[in-house]
């Protein structure tokens, strides 16, 4: 359980490095008149992601969840491969990324990366890390909740990221 609780850790680490990043680049973003949408879900969506890393360990200490080889060792690559996809994203993205929805008018989409193959690539390392990081020590009600919540979170998300990018697009006034 030790073990398990210093993923979690890890990861919770990882969440702490982004917003590091995040905040970097909303600083950015907003030098260049960038526009700010869906303030209304964030903290929605951070209370989920706090929600799947308490959960987790939490889960596994109340419930006594065995540790079964068989599914953790597939589940801790599926969450590295999560973790490398999302990095991905952040350097592919650059200044651009960020964890609330905020896009500088004018800028193209980004087509290269892993966004030559996905629109919203960083969302299916979201997914496949709130299945695997709880799976890797049988907390399946974690994971379970999660991906639930987690998909509403998502759908109204990508419709705002979708509409907030398809406006920035347009002719920047002069």
């Amino acid at each position: 359980m030790i073990w398990y609780a210093l993923l979690v850790a890890a990861v919770a680490g990882e969440r702490v490095a982004e917003l590091v990043v995040a905040r970097r680049n909303e600083r950015w973003s907003r030098a260049r008149r960038a526009i700010v949408a869906g303030d209304g879900h964030y903290p929605a969506m951070v209370a989920l992601h706090v929600g799947l890393l308490v959960g987790c360990p939490l889960e596994v200490w109340l419930a006594g969840r065995p540790f079964v080889p068989a599914l953790a060792w597939p589940m801790l690559a599926v969450l590295a491969g999560a973790q490398a996809l999302r990095w991905w994203c952040i350097g592919t993205l650059g200044p651009r990324w960020n964890t609330r929805v905020i896009v500088v008018p004018g800028l193209p989409l980004v087509a290269r990366g892993p966004y030559r193959l996905l629109r919203h690539p960083n969302y299916v390392a979201v997914v496949a890390e709130g299945l695997a990081l709880p799976l890797v020590h049988t907390a399946w009600v974690t994971a379970v909740v999660f991906t639930v919540l987690d998909a509403v979170v998502l759908t109204v998300r990508i419709r705002c990221e979708n509409q907030a990018l398809a406006t920035a697009d347009a002719p920047v006034p002069a």
